[in-house]
């Protein structure tokens, strides 16, 4: 018994739109991967920038504090405060650009996760019908042995039918054709 000879899976249809949907789900997945490596680097860069801010600040305020020590004129202090209140504001936009990109990049994980669900559901779904699919074929190969072996059954009932008919008919010709052949023998 070979699997050529089955009928066809009637649910061959049905596993192919599973496999285009397990596709289009990897092809999602691969996509919102790309989007988050693209909203980390991002954050990387806005982070970055952040610390430069941070970085200016620190110096900027060492320079007031020398300035301080030095006993420098008020005019310079009052101008260092107000630079000092300018990076402050830059340094705190800064930051808030660096708290949307996190969220940003949440979002996008969030989003890959439930990519990554969608295809699991969808590779289940398929896999249900594979294994279905391997289930049916199993029973058809025991369906159609057992008609093969009805057949080679009815086959070799009708071959002996037909060979003990063919001996009775040969035993009543001989009774038809001899009688008085046996009758002289039984003499």
């Amino acid at each position: 018994m070979t699997v050529e000879r089955l009928p066809a899976y009637p649910l061959e249809e049905v596993l192919e739109v599973k496999n285009r949907r397990v596709e289009m789900a990897e092809l999602v997945v691969k996509e919102k991967k790309k989007l988050l490596e693209i909203e980390e680097q991002k954050l990387r860069e806005r982070e970055a920038e952040r610390d430069k801010v941070k970085e200016h600040y620190k110096i900027k305020m060492n320079q007031l504090r020398q300035e301080l020590d030095q006993g420098t004129t008020s005019d310079k202090i009052v101008q260092i405060k107000v630079y000092l209140k300018v990076v402050q504001e830059r340094l705190v936009a800064e930051e808030k650009k660096v708290k949307d990109q996190k969220t940003q990049v949440d979002l996008a994980q969030k989003n890959l996760d439930i990519a990554r669900n969608q295809l699991k559901d969808r590779e289940k779904e398929r896999d249900k019908i594979v294994t279905h699919r391997k289930e049916w074929t199993k029973e058809m190969i025991k369906e159609m042995v057992v008609i093969e072996t009805r057949a080679e059954d009815e086959l070799g009932s009708t071959m002996f039918l037909t060979k003990f008919s063919q001996q009775k008919g040969e035993a009543r010709r001989e009774l038809l054709k001899e009688p008085h052949e046996r009758k002289k023998e039984r003499l």
